[in-house]
């Protein structure tokens, strides 16, 4: 008896401990709104900047880059974005945050923070279609 409430309770803190949040508030967009400018963060990887800006031009929009260090306002709509990888057998996407704003308020943002995700399996999805995944969510 003894083995088994050990045992449930082991399991029970694995579980609760390793979790994965994703968390995305949508940006309401005007349709007038069709240019969009991406604030660069050269220490993300370029194969994110790639995916997002890949999936803004489906939407319809124009895509502007901006360096690292502009201003939040320096366009109508602005976006800031960072993402992270880990190694845990493999690379894997563990942290991406994307926000939009609207003459330099915060007007959206999405999020996806892996890093307590540690025992779970799903962490090594493609990072390509987790931020494929909260873009659309992000701008529905």
């Amino acid at each position: 008896m003894r083995y088994k409430l050990l045992t449930v309770a082991l399991v029970a803190m694995v579980a609760t401990g390793c979790s994965i949040t994703r968390e995305v508030r949508p940006v309401s967009t005007v349709a007038s709104e069709r240019e969009i400018c991406l604030i660069e963060d050269p220490a993300v990887r370029e194969g994110f900047l790639q995916t997002y800006r890949r999936e803004l031009e489906a939407r319809g929009f124009t895509v502007r880059m901006l360096p690292k260090g502009s201003a939040v306002d320096s366009c109508r709509l602005t976006s800031t974005y960072t993402g992270r990888w880990s190694w845990d057998l493999a690379i894997y996407l563990n942290y991406a945050e994307i926000v939009v704003y609207r003459d330099g308020a915060e007007a959206g943002k999405a999020l996806y923070d892996g890093r307590a995700g540690g025992g779970r399996l799903d962490k090594f999805g493609s990072g390509e279609k987790r931020i494929a995944g909260l873009v659309n969510e992000l701008f529905q």
